[in-house]
């Protein structure tokens, strides 16, 4: 698939505002691509470079979102071709509960890093809590 048609099949739109991580945001509108058929297995994502200049915002964030969704299944990466929609399609119910998990944890973890609690208490801080 060329980049033409590649670029018309996903347009992310990004809100800073509106609570939900961006990297949050650009997983929700790939796993929105692919159930609504817009995008189909085998169909190239952008590079996470040339998606983090289009977007403006930073490359990692874009790594992240990819990142989630081949641990999940939903992507491919293919060193040196580039990363693809696999045959796995995003399950809408799995996702709705896992999105709400994320958004609370996000929140919560931005919280104590406002307060200088590093991972490593953070774990532990949850053990002592749950222990």
């Amino acid at each position: 698939m060329n980049s033409t048609s590649e670029e018309r099949c996903i347009r992310f739109s990004l809100d800073p505002v509106n609570g939900v991580p961006i990297y949050r945001q650009i997983i929700q509108q790939i796993e929105y691509a692919i159930l609504s058929e817009r995008m189909q297995p085998g169909d190239r994502l952008p590079t996470i470079r040339s998606l983090a200049v289009e977007l403006k915002i930073n490359p990692n964030t874009i790594a992240k979102a990819y990142g989630e969704l081949e641990i999940r299944g939903i992507l491919t990466t293919q060193v040196g071709s580039g990363t693809y929609i696999s045959d796995k399609k995003p399950l809408p119910e799995e996702d709705g509960r896992k999105r709400k998990i994320q958004e609370v944890l996000g929140r919560f973890i931005q919280e104590l890093e406002k307060l200088g609690v590093d991972k490593t208490e953070l774990i532990s801080l949850i053990q002592d809590y749950a222990g």
